[in-house]
């Protein structure tokens, strides 16, 4: 497990592809305005929630016009309630206007998933587990969403399908069982982290015999994970999974097991309420 961090490559790139797709040839409303005007406006926060991406829209504006000044009164982590004043922009009002909608659909995104997470992260604050995110992420957020939940006190999944293993139903019946696949991890990627999704306790005796890292359990009922929290006995580590939300995450969390994986805190994430005006 690794916490991701933002990379200025990463950062440019989204910002990049987001005035492409927003801008194209030019915005011919912020054109309405003459050139040489300049303005103040001001980011505020129309609810409450934790604060995240701040790199990405300050890459908005750059890329815009590099004269904006950007003034945060808060910072990536940092939670607000509605009609904070989150940052003061001056400069060029055609650039402010036309980074407007992009900051705000970074900002108000990943600030989502920073606050899910963090909401999720404080039910479970009494016990010793970490939450997970997973693979089920934005199409080309993949960066920015586990920043975003690391900011909110989750715990980062692997990045992707090169950097750990994650051996599932499909590829245990294409190997043709759970030692082998285990096996054939070992020899082709030594070092790798090596993780096992299992069905039953069964399935969780073997691949514990086979020398798992960790071994998901998916979708197991209470008492079964309780089973296999006593079983396993440290053994090697346990990551619950599976439809599990706010309704049923401390019940899992009190069993002991080590990690809980939450898709839906990248995947059903709801922006949060920002707007941009000029003062």
């Amino acid at each position: 497990m690794h916490t991701s961090q933002p990379d200025l490559h990463s950062v440019r790139a989204n910002v990049s592809h987001a005035l492409a797709e927003d801008v194209g040839s030019g915005d011919i409303t912020a054109g309405l305005i003459p050139a040489e005007t300049r303005v103040t406006a001001r980011i505020l926060a129309r609810e409450s929630g934790i604060l995240c991406g701040t790199d990405w829209a300050n890459e908005v504006f750059r890329q815009l016009d590099a004269a904006i000044q950007i003034d945060w009164q808060f910072h990536d982590g940092d939670p607000f309630t509605t009609n904070d004043e989150l940052v003061i922009l001056q400069g060029p009002a055609r650039a402010i206007m036309t980074g407007e909608r992009c900051a705000l659909n970074f900002l108000q995104t990943l600030s989502a998933v920073a606050t899910a997470t963090q909401q999720l992260v404080k039910q479970v604050a009494h016990t010793n587990v970490k939450i997970l995110d997973t693979r089920k992420t934005i199409p080309g957020l993949r960066v920015a969403q586990k920043y975003a939940v690391a900011v909110g006190g989750g715990q980062n999944h692997r990045m992707g399908l090169f950097d750990a293993f994650l051996i599932k139903e499909n590829h245990i019946a294409a190997c043709s069982g759970i030692a082998e696949a285990i096996t054939t991890a070992r020899r082709q990627q030594p070092g790798k982290p090596v993780e096992i999704e299992v069905q039953s306790l069964a399935q969780l005796d073997q691949a514990i015999n086979a020398g798992a890292d960790i071994v998901m359990l998916d979708n197991f009922a209470i008492e079964a994970i309780r089973t296999a929290v006593a079983t396993t006995a440290g053994r090697c580590k346990l990551e619950a999974s599976g439809g599990i939300d706010s309704t049923t995450l401390v019940s899992i969390a009190e069993t002991g097991v080590d990690y809980i994986s939450v898709g839906a805190i990248t995947k059903h994430c709801r922006a949060i309420d920002l707007s941009l005006l000029l003062v």
